[in-house]
Order: C-alpha cells, then sequence, then structure tokens
C-alpha cells in the first residue's frame, strides 16, 4: 500500500490518512489573520538585531554570489514566442554582464540548465556564451535535472571553485516553452532514415509502399514521467488528495502568491528583472503572469487534470513560461580582489530522490532537514524560506508532510517532524505560481530571491528548496554577505 493510494481505500474523504492531515487544516488566510501585525513587527526586529554564527568551514573555499539577473518571465506564447532558447539566455548573460561590469575574459566557465532542448542548440550555454561575446577559449556546458537544473548549474559551480578547479563561474538557466521540438512519429522517422539511405529507386519505391497515413501523426511533448506515464498535475491532484488539502486552501495559497509578487512589482522588489528589448518587438520590462484574481473567480474554474472532482485548476497551478537567468559566482577572495561587494555565500546544499509515482513532488520535506542538519541549523535560523511552487496543492502538501511526526517517523526514518516554514518568512515576494516557472532557470530565480530579501530584511539565513521530476529535490543554505 502506497501513501497515495491509502486515502481512497474503503472510505475515500476520510481515511486515516486524510484525517490525520486535516486535523489542522491549513488555510493560508486564517494564518495571515492570526499574526498581529505588531508581533510581525516585532518578529522583524528580532531578526534584523540578532547575530548568529557564520557558516564558513576551515580549508574550503568561500564561494559568493556577486549578483544574478533574469529576463522577465513571460506566459509561453506571449512576446517570446518567435524566438530560440540561446536568444533568452544570450539576454540573460548581456543583462548579467551590465549589471555587474565583468571583464568577459576572467570568466573560468560557463554553466546553463535546460529541460526540453531545442536540438539545433542542445549546449545552449555554449551558444548562448558565443553569442553574448564570450570568449571562445571559454567552456561552456548545460545541464538537466527537470526543474532543478539551474540548481544542478549553481551547485556544480560550487563545485569547480570550492575545489579550486575555477576562481569565476557563470551558472544560469533557459527555458522557452512557447517552441518546443515536436517530433514526427517512430515509424514515420525510421521511413525517413531508410528512405535517406537508399540506393536505388527501387529500394525508395519499395519503402515509400510502407507508408500509411498514421505515420503522420506527431508526437507531442507532455509533461509526464517517463517510469511512470503520470502528469506532474494529475500526481499533484493525487498528493493533495492524500494530506486532504481542500480546494479552498489551495486556491487562497495561490491567490497569496500573486497578491505577494503584485505588491513586490510595484514595489519594485523584484530588482533580478532586467529589461530585453525582443527583436522586431517592444522592450520587455517585467513578468506578465502575475494577475491577482478573487477566490469567488477562482473557484468558477474546473479541474484540469483529475475530472469532474479533481481540487487542481489552472489558477492554482504554475503555468508554462518562457524566460532564462543567470548569476555570477566567485571564490570570495577572487570577488573582493576585484573590488566587489557579494550579496550573499552559497552554502551547504543537498539532493534527494524519492519515489517518482507517489513522492514524485516531496522534495522539499526530504531535502529540508538533510541541509539544515549538514549546516548544523535548524528551521528556527531560516530568514527567508524561498520554496519553488508548481502548484498550491504541492506546497502546502509538503507543508503538512513537515509538520507530521507520523510522517516523518513512517516515510523519512526520523523520530520527530522536519518543522512547519512561518507564512509570514515564506515566498515573501511571490513564487513560481504568479512569477512563472521557466523549468530550466526557476532555481537561480530562487537564490537571487532569498539573496535579495535576506539583504532587505536584514536576515542572515535563507532556505532554497525545489521538487523536480523523478521524484528528485533540492535544497541549499544561503548565507547573506555581511554589510
Amino acid at each position: 500500500m502506497t501513501i497515495l493510494t491509502y486515502p481512497f481505500k474503503n472510505l475515500p474523504t476520510a481515511s486515516k490518512w486524510a484525517l490525520r492531515f486535516s486535523i489542522r487544516p491549513l488555510s493560508c488566510s486564517s494564518q495571515l489573520r492570526a499574526a498581529p501585525v505588531f508581533v510581525f513587527k516585532l518578529y522583524l526586529k528580532a531578526v534584523q538585531t540578532k547575530t548568529k554564527k557564520t557558516l564558513a568551514k576551515p580549508n574550503i573555499r568561500n564561494v559568493v554570489v556577486v549578483d544574478g539577473v533574469r529576463t522577465p518571465f513571460l506566459l509561453s506564447g506571449t512576446s517570446y514566442k518567435d524566438l530560440m532558447p540561446h536568444d533568452l539566455a544570450r539576454a540573460a548573460l548581456t543583462g548579467l554582464l551590465h549589471r555587474t561590469s565583468v571583464p568577459k575574459e576572467v570568466v573560468d566557465y560557463i554553466i546553463f540548465g535546460t529541460v526540453i532542448q531545442e536540438v539545433k542548440t542542445s549546449n545552449v550555454a555554449r551558444e548562448a556564451a558565443l553569442g553574448a561575446g564570450f570568449s571562445d577559449k571559454t567552456p561552456a556546458h548545460t545541464v538537466t535535472m527537470a526543474c532543478i537544473s539551474a540548481n544542478q548549474a549553481m551547485t556544480t559551480g560550487v563545485g569547480l571553485i570550492a575545489s579550486g578547479q575555477c576562481d569565476v563561474i557563470v551558472a544560469g538557466g533557459v527555458e522557452l516553452m512557447s517552441d518546443v521540438p515536436i517530433r514526427h512519429s517512430r515509424k514515420m522517422r525510421k521511413l525517413m532514415l531508410d528512405l535517406n539511405k537508399a540506393k536505388s529507386m527501387g529500394q525508395r519505391l519499395s519503402l515509400i509502399s510502407k507508408f500509411r497515413f498514421n505515420f503522420l501523426a506527431p508526437e507531442l511533448p507532455a509533461v509526464s514521467e517517463f517510469s511512470t506515464s503520470e502528469t506532474m498535475g494529475h500526481s499533484a491532484d493525487r498528493l493533495a488528495a492524500a494530506f486532504a488539502v481542500s480546494r479552498l486552501e489551495q486556491d487562497e495559497y495561490a491567490l497569496r502568491s500573486h497578491s505577494l509578487a503584485k505588491k513586490a512589482q510595484d514595489e519594485g522588489l523584484l530588482s533580478d528583472v532586467v529589461p530585453f528589448k525582443v527583436p522586431g518587438k517592444d522592450t520587455v520590462t517585467k513578468d506578465n503572469g502575475i494577475r491577482p484574481s478573487s477566490l469567488e473567480q477562482m473557484a468558477k474554474l474546473k479541474p484540469a487534470f483529475i475530472k469532474p472532482y479533481g481540487t487542481v485548476t489552472a489558477a492554482n497551478s504554475s503555468f508554462l513560461t518562457d524566460g532564462a537567468s543567470a548569476m555570477l559566482i566567485m571564490a570570495e577572495e577572487k570577488a573582493l580582489a576585484m573590488g566587489y561587494k557579494p550579496k550573499a555565500y552559497l552554502r551547504d546544499f543537498m539532493y534527494v530522490s524519492q519515489d517518482p509515482k507517489d513522492q514524485l513532488l516531496l522534495g522539499p520535506t526530504y531535502a529540508t532537514p538533510k541541509v539544515l542538519e549538514k549546516a548544523g541549523l535548524t528551521m528556527n535560523d531560516i530568514d527567508a524560506f524561498e520554496f519553488h511552487e508548481a502548484f498550491s496543492g504541492q506546497i502546502l502538501a509538503n507543508f503538512k508532510a513537515m509538520d507530521s511526526d507520523w510522517f516523518a517517523e513512517n516515510y523519512m526514518g526520523r523520530k520527530t517532524k522536519v518543522g512547519l516554514p512561518p507564512l509570514e518568512k515564506f515566498n515573501n515576494w511571490g513564487g513560481s505560481l504568479s512569477l512563472g516557472h521557466p523549468f530550466g532557470a526557476t532555481g537561480c530565480r530562487l537564490v537571487m530571491a532569498a539573496a535579495n530579501r535576506l539583504r532587505k530584511e536584514g536576515g542572515q539565513y535563507g532556505l532554497v528548496a525545489a521538487c523536480a521530476a523523478g521524484g528528485q529535490g533540492h535544497a541549499m543554505i544561503v548565507e547573506a554577505y555581511p554589510k
């Protein structure tokens, strides 16, 4: 018996699992209402005045983020629809060069993450680097790890610097969902390849005679697991049901994300966004997926995956997004020698993997305690949480799993629960639900959001976490650089 099939045995809406996780319903609005403003102000003051240990380790180089930028994240099919992925990646690299004024020749290596690759530019990092004017002597490679591809790009760079192989790394990610590869069917591809090899007219005619009209049916890409054939949205719906997360709770959380993102955008807090002049079109200056609605309007939407009873809808899911991000990562001594004032240290990080069917989206729950233990920190030490929001249901299911001693004991091998991140510290400038989620680029956005929030709010430690396809996950500690 698995954790996602358990709730549906015998009593679909009142199983022991569902009851266990519905005893303390997690309503975002009620949590927010329960915290008086003056208490929150006192909390902020405490954050700004407390001092904690640094996470520097003896005989290991400190790795710092000098700065990071991203193109505006746009709904797929809008202003970026006629571009190629390397165009967006080049724009992020160019924006980073302008923001930091780093000489191109000092960059030792460039690493980008991406998920759905354009076959013409499979090593998009290299093509973007050349397009942005970097030396052809600067190596570049591309990594893929689903929604944590940019995280993998960053941590690969951290390893290169910490080991002394490099001093200066540019890490980033890109995704262009407006133009994804659509393939001919396998039978059609085989026929075309065989025709290409045919040496006589007779061989060609023989092959053509085997053609059938159903060969023309295309293979469309799908956001689904190869190992289970289940879409991520379907899995999110099952996960929400397993943890008794209601439709209202999901809509409330999505509204919170959009409202906070709109507030951050209006107040100029999304400083990592750099304008991008789209060739032949206007200059894009801000994310276009931030759309605060109302619970009444959101409630009108039909389930998107499990019909008609599912709770995951277009309003409480992240949307297909085009965008790119880039960060300048250095050894601390190199950054200081070049006159930079870094924004943050990149400290301990952790990758985890779980069952891709029943625990596909629980990466943050598993990665968070491991990275905290590795760093010698507790949840109370974290001043800014930045979690990837694939779906509202995914975030709230992780919350309930993290807040459950039972789940910790039975599924994580822990004696006590991980602990619930306080909402007043969580994704305060919006998240992937509202800002957008270009699969290969989100990791850098998360880290820069944590770094910029720590500087703005006066905190010391940020925790970045994300789930990813394949049942994988990532978490990283970001430490503010002393002012």
